[in-house]
């Protein structure tokens, strides 16, 4: 029987001279490199979603869609499809810095459905949002509200570990507020974008190694991230409320 030959790999560099680059109406750009899962029209509508206001933020950054970013020793390699051999090797995201800009290769093919591709797209917007733009002072005043207050739960792993060390007694907690109100803003606007490329179920956003915030207060802070990153024409931002049957 006969085995399928390995999958291409090559350097991001590479990679970057021979693949176009789109540019979405927000002015994001963008590229698709290799056999995606999901669909061109998609990945159109998941790079435009980002508000005009935050993509602002982005400029000298260009978003790889790639089936795998690989781990080979001190190198990283890109390959044309999903290969079994290099999954292992295989991380989510990858940035190149090239010149005065930034390349970042988003592995497609370790998650395959377009909830998981968007949300570590957006993950990515969040943390170079509040890289180049910082924290947003009502936003900060709101979660620290929401912490004094003795919410249930937060957004991801980082925001967890930061506050438990910001409202502890250690002499770094100035620091580590920081450290949290960065993350936690991140957080939101990830969350606030996915919401607007696709509808989340709350759960959905669930993890196991720490307790998710509450949904009064996320809603909360979703809700100051779209006061500040309104969307753009043709979506929607809408929080609804089930109830239990």
């Amino acid at each position: 029987m006969s085995q399928a030959a390995p999958a291409i790999t090559r350097p991001p560099a590479e990679v970057v001279r021979v693949t176009p680059v789109s540019q979405a109406p927000n002015g994001i750009c963008y590229a698709v490199s290799g056999e995606m899962t999901v669909t061109e029209t998609d990945l159109q509508r998941m790079v435009a979603a980002v508000p005009t206001s935050a993509a602002a933020a982005l400029q000298r950054k260009a978003y790889y869609f790639v089936p795998l970013t690989v781990n080979q020793g001190d190198e990283t390699v890109i390959a044309d499809r999903y290969d079994v051999a290099l999954s292992d090797n295989a991380v989510c995201h990858r940035n190149f810095d090239l010149g005065d800009s930034q390349c970042v290769f988003i592995s497609t093919r370790l998650m395959d459905d377009k909830f998981s591709v968007a949300f570590e797209f957006y993950i990515n917007v969040g943390h170079a949002v509040v890289e180049r733009a910082g924290v947003s002072q009502a936003f900060a005043d709101l979660a620290w509200k929401q912490v004094a207050a003795g919410v249930r739960g937060e957004t991801s792993l980082d925001a967890w570990d930061a506050r438990k060390l910001a409202t502890g007694s250690s002499p770094d907690a100035e620091k580590y507020k920081n450290e949290y109100f960065a993350a936690s803003f991140a957080d939101a606007i990830s969350i606030y974008l996915l919401s607007l490329f696709l509808d989340v179920d709350y759960h959905d956003l669930r993890e196991r190694d720490y307790p998710l915030l509450a949904p009064t207060p996320m809603a909360e802070r979703l809700r100051k991230v779209a006061e500040l990153f309104p969307p753009n024409p043709g979506f929607e931002f809408a929080i609804y409320n089930k109830r239990r049957s």
